[in-house]
């Protein structure tokens, strides 16, 4: 199937919250992300995911910025880990009680993160969030994918894709439709190809878009970092993995709109987007 994502896709995905939820009815996401010198993607993300709902959110970080996340993410519990040690991060059991992992905001790219991408990737029980520098590391032998053993969705932008798919930017460009069905169903993932009218599609050849929402103000660096914090939450929560990125990719781009309409697309920040969430969750929901 091929149709534009709407409102109605997002209600019947995510709908009112029970009456007798608790914190660990919502479900628990696990975030590795964030690297000295890029605190603010895992931030950003970290906000993001919070503002999506998710009942506990848990926080691998290097030690080295741990101050700055501790500070601008209080809600959150953190597992901080030495910075050349990243590899060893026990992810297995810490994320033994959690519903998804999201990885890559800001992680940076060396032979530790090298190490544990992998690992998560091979090891996961629990759906997977790719994004960033976790996707650039797969790009290094995209193969890996295949090692999944859960639901993976995959975040990338045009140019990330194109590392991945080892076509020409302007080739991706041209057949951005063709490529992302075909490159879903080859490594069995959900992929979310960001952009002007971004695209979803699923292993099992559905394809999403959306056309209707978004504008050129969300063309920022932090942006992509808040999305994945929404799927990632959406998807710990429990919704389906290809409903909770095409319902992302919907709310990201209201609240996109409505933080558009408030400061304007030259002065809106990706930090703006977050903060009209709220407002864009009420009037999808809601509504």
């Amino acid at each position: 199937m091929r149709y534009p994502i709407d409102k109605n896709l997002v209600k019947s995905t995510i709908g009112r919250r029970p009456a007798d939820a608790d914190k660990t009815s919502v479900g628990t996401l696990l975030s590795i992300c964030g690297s000295y010198g890029m605190a603010g993607a895992a931030i950003m993300s970290s906000k993001a995911a919070l503002r999506s709902g998710i009942g506990l959110l848990k926080l691998c970080v290097p030690r080295s910025i741990y101050p700055i996340m501790a500070g601008a993410v209080p809600e959150a519990v953190f597992y901080p880990v030495e910075d050349v040690a990243i590899a060893d991060f026990d992810f297995a059991s810490k994320s033994k009680y959690c519903s998804a992992i999201l990885i890559g905001c800001g992680l940076s790219i060396n032979s530790e993160t090298r190490s544990l991408v992998k690992n998560v990737i091979k090891g996961s029980v629990i759906p997977l969030i790719l994004d960033a520098d976790a996707l650039n590391i797969v790009s290094e032998n995209t193969e890996f994918l295949k090692c999944a053993n859960t639901a993976v969705t995959i975040t990338p932008h045009d140019r990330e894709f194109s590392r991945l798919y080892g076509k020409e930017l302007s080739d991706i460009k041209a057949n951005r439709e063709e490529y992302v069905l075909s490159f879903a169903s080859e490594y069995n993932v959900n992929v979310v190809l960001k952009g002007h009218k971004t695209v979803v599609a699923s292993p099992s050849g559905d394809l999403l878009y959306n056309d209707a929402l978004g504008n050129a103000g969300m063309a920022t660096g932090g942006s992509g970092d808040v999305l994945a914090g929404i799927i990632a939450s959406l998807t710990a929560q429990g919704f389906d993995a290809f409903k909770s990125a095409c319902s992302g990719v919907y709310v990201h781009a209201l609240a996109g709109d409505i933080a558009k309409d408030r400061f304007g697309e030259i002065s809106m920040l990706p930090t703006d987007i977050i903060e009209c969430l709220p407002e864009a969750y009420k009037l999808t929901i809601n509504n």
